[in-house]
Parts: C-alpha cells; structure tokens; sequence
C-alpha cells in the first residue's frame, strides 16, 4: 500500500491499524490527542526557530510578559498587567501579575510564585554570557537574529513584581520580541536548584512553566504526555490530559483521525481535504495566517553567489504550477516575504514573471551557458508553508532542467535534516516561515539579516550591509509611516538581489472531531489548547 496515494476512508483505516504508532493512551472525554507531524527539538523555547517544537511546547507550558489578540494583532496583558515605554524608547517597565503559580512536578516543587526575579533570570540567561545556564546551549536562533546581546543594555528588578529592560538603542519592534512564543518566562528557583546538583542541562529537558498545562512525560518520535496545571492563573483547562502524538506521515494522522485515534491534526494533505470536509464527524478549520514558503540558495557557496544565476533560477520557477499542485489553490502567490496582510507590505509595480528564456540569457550573462548543477533540499515533513516541499522540489527540478540547470533532490530525516541545515551543507533549500506577530521585522530579520545568518535561521547565509542598515532604521523609529518606507526600500532590495524566492503564502488548516470545541487556528501561529473542550 502506498500512503502517498491512499485516499479512501478504507485505505486510510487501514493505514492507522497496520504499522500505526504505539497506542496513546486511553484518555477519554477528559483528555485530548493532538497529532503532530515531528517531534521537538528541546522544550525550551528560547532553544529553537521550529515550528514543529514550537507548536509542540511553547503555549503548553509556557506563558510570556505578553501577549497578541488574534483579532485585532494588538499587544495585551499576559503575565505583565502592564508596561510603560519611556519617551525615549530606551526604557521599557512592566509590573507583573500577581500570583502566579509556576508548575508542581515530580521533579520540582516550587515554594513562591512568580516575581521579578525569574523574569531576570529568564532573559539574562540569553543576555549574559557569564549567566550559569548561558553556556548550556550552543545558540539562541532568535535572540540572536534579533541582536538581542547588542540590543539590551541592562534586565533588573526594580521591586519584587516590576522589571525593567534598559536598552542601548530604541527599537520599535521590542514589544513584539517578548511577545513570541520564543520569549517563555522560566523559573528562577527551579535553576538555582539545578545549579545547586549541577544539572544545568535539565532546564530545557525537564521543563517548568506557568502554562496551562505541566510536562509529564516523553517518549522520543512517539509522544509527549500533559496534564493540566490546576494552578493556572488564567481559567484552568476543561482537559485532565494533553498528549501530542507524533506521527511524521500524513496519511496516518489523518488515518488516526478517522478511527478517533486523534482528535486535532495540524497540516492535513490538501487532496485530503476534501474526503474530511463531507464527513458530519469532523470539522476543518481554516485561517489566512502570516507565514511564507521560500526557496532559499546557499549564498555564500558558488555559483549561487553571483546575483545573476540566483535572478535565473528565480525566473526559471512556474509558481502558478506550485500553487495548483503543492497548494491545490489554497495558497496566494509570494512576491515579498511580507504577506499582503502585513501593514508593510505593498505590491510590486511589475509582477513577478515567469520567463525561461530571460532565464537562460542571465545564466550565459554569468558565465553559465551550458548550465551547471545544484542540489535542491526538500523538508521531509509538512509544514504549514510547505504541504509537500518534495513535490515542490519535483517541480522545479523539471523547470531548472528546461533552462541546463540538472537539480538533485536532497531530504533526509527530520532532526538530521535541520542539524545539517543549520551547518549549511546545502546549495538550496525549500523552507519557509510563520510570524508570531505582525511586525514586519519578525519575517525580515529572523530570515535575512547578518546576525540570522550568523545564528542560523537565515537559511541562504546572506549577509548585506545596506539591506542589515535599512532594516535598523526601521525600528530606530516609532513613526509608522517612516518603518514601512524602509521595509518597502527593503523588500525592493533583497527582488533584486534575490538570496531566495518567496513562493506562496498559505492558508492554515486543521482538522478536529465535531465534539471538540474551543479549539481556534491563531493567525500568528502556535496553538493553545487551554480553552479546548471535548463533549
């Protein structure tokens, strides 16, 4: 049996009941499944740029300083109950919630809620390399994209529920920094109690939070298992239970979905949509959401470091032929990395073309007439800016070979894929990416800046002085109209020197048994099951 091509309701039960993943547990009407396509990274988010850990742990276990309304994308109270920015934009304070409980575990016991205290010790932790628990991590991928250790001068207490962050120079995208899922507040106490053992590694492995839900087990590629934390500041959740299923194949998640198995699958295959969407069993969700899919080349290895051979290849892709067959038209075409839901975004004068034969007279321009040869690394799972990158890769290849150039396609298993990424080993790379806010600084800077390429989230290794100095002007300005002047100057540049293509813009899917409720897609990304019902 083939899962790529099983589509009917028999083939997909019998996916889920031969060579399915070991069993979940009977968790009934007080728990629920969630399946999801890898397993995470570290449980820390401060560790990691993965949507698929991201997803997997952050809004669980974890609560920030602040939070953004899926509705309007405004900034409101989460464990700070309010802030106040100084008129030069060098100070920022917040006055924290009071009573906070952080979680109870077998393996922590915590003896005061949150203070002053942990948030210091949470973002110092990044800041600080003499902080005890700096060094037990190799990067910080977002902090550091975002030059956080040149950005923040000073993290202090200024009594025990008030915190200030000194800056060394205004940035006007700040507050939206310490509202992503990155930015998890941690527990101080429970570190100095791993420091007293000496076993400073158990921060991201074992972790403590104040969200809605508390670790309690995990079994690598086979499940993660939560239980609700009672002590909740927010309301407490109508689930005892919260297990997230891993299972990397499509087919069997939906599979699992249709014997009851799982009861929330992210990502479904779009030609699957349909077979779920006619069943009275099963409800699809869908929301335009802020990411981008791209295609990243490896600037810093030849040729792909002469901007004439990227500008072929760009001209070489069929993205309408993409759309219909990696998005079956649930997608809108990408000429910027910006959604056209972004506030900085505008469209481009001359549409982004599709010309094989310009193509091929930039490659001769280069020095490449006869064409030359490059691999083409596909994800090996979906995601939601990319629902079948292999498919994708299959594309373009059959593109690049009508302008000489032969494209190998390269996957390997998901955690080795993402080690070798990080190490660079690949000319190019089908990826992509989903905000967390809607600050345009939150797509540009994470994936083409020099300190991302330093980090390791920008993908093509790109480093431009100009484009690194438009995107600082940027947020040395709280004037609205100024920022989207320097993004759109930004965008404008990086089309023409093209270190990737944009490729499309998805709408976000999941599918969820009828009886489950309280379950909505966050534009932003993520997912929060602490209102999550099931009946």
């Amino acid at each position: 049996m083939k899962p790529s091509l099983c589509l009917s309701l028999a083939c997909l039960i019998a996916v889920a009941t031969n060579g399915c993943q070991p069993d979940s547990g009977n968790i009934g009407v007080s728990g629920l499944v969630y399946c999801v396509e890898g397993s995470p990274e570290s449980f820390n988010p401060q560790l990691v740029t993965s949507g698929t850990t991201i997803d997997a742990i952050s809004q669980h276990l974890y609560d920030r300083l602040l939070d953004i309304d899926a509705q309007s994308g405004e900034f409101i109270p989460a464990l700070a109950k309010s802030w106040q920015v100084s008129p030069d934009g060098l100070s920022y304070r917040f006055i924290l919630r009071d009573n906070v409980a952080f979680h109870h575990t077998a393996y922590f016991q915590p003896s005061r809620f949150l203070n002053a205290e942990d948030v210091v010790f949470t973002f110092n932790r990044v800041l600080l390399p003499q902080h005890p628990f700096h060094q037990t991590a190799t990067e910080y991928p977002y902090f550091d994209s975002m030059e956080w250790r040149q950005l923040v001068a000073e993290i202090k207490a200024i009594g025990p529920m008030e915190v200030e962050f000194r800056l060394n120079k205004p940035d006007s995208s700040f507050l939206s920094t310490l509202a992503t899922d990155f930015s998890a507040v941690l527990s101080a106490e429970y570190g100095a109690r791993l420091l007293a053992r000496n076993a400073l590694m158990e921060l991201d492995q074992l972790p403590v939070g104040t969200g809605p839900f508390l670790f309690r087990q995990y079994q690598k590629d086979v499940l993660i298992r939560y239980y609700r934390h009672q002590q909740h500041w927010r309301q407490g959740s109508n689930l005892e239970q919260l297990v997230i299923d891993i299972v990397p194949d499509s087919t069997k998640r939906i599979a699992k979905l249709l014997t009851h198995e799982c009861d929330v699958a992210p990502i479904p295959r779009l030609a699957e949509l349909q077979l779920l969407s006619q069943r009275k069993d099963f409800v699809v969700d869908v929301q335009t959401s802020m990411n981008v899919g791209y295609w990243a080349f490896n600037t810093q290895k030849p040729p792909l470091n002469n901007v004439k051979v990227r500008q072929a290849l760009a001209l070489a892709i069929n993205k309408q032929n993409i759309l219909q067959a990696v998005y079956f038209g649930q997608a809108e075409q990408a000429d910027s990395l910006l959604p056209p839901t972004s506030w900085a975004y505008q469209k481009p004068a001359v549409a982004d073309p599709y010309d094989p034969v310009r193509a091929r007279t930039l490659l001769a321009e280069a020095g490449f007439a006869k064409g030359f040869s490059l691999d083409i690394w596909a994800m090996p799972v979906q995601r939601l800016y990319n629902p079948n990158a292999l498919k994708m890769a299959e594309l373009i290849q059959a593109d690049l070979a009508l302008i000489g150039v032969k494209a190998h396609i390269v996957s390997y298993e998901w955690n080795t894929f993402r080690r070798k990424l990080t190490l660079a080993e690949h000319d190019s790379v089908l990826i992509g990416w989903s905000a967390d806010n809607a600050d345009p600084d939150n797509f540009l800077r994470p994936l083409l800046s020099c300190a991302s390429a330093v980090s390791g989230s920008n993908r093509a290794n790109w480093c431009d002085e100009h484009f690194d100095n438009l995107l600082q002007q940027a947020v040395n300005t709280a004037d609205l109209n100024e920022r989207r002047a320097f993004y759109l100057q930004a965008q404008q540049y990086q089309a023409e020197q093209m270190p990737l293509v944009p490729i499309a813009h998805s709408k976000r899917f999941q599918v969820r048994s009828s009886n489950i409720t309280g379950v909505q897609i966050n534009p932003y990304g993520g997912i929060n099951f602490a209102m999550a019902g099931k009946h």
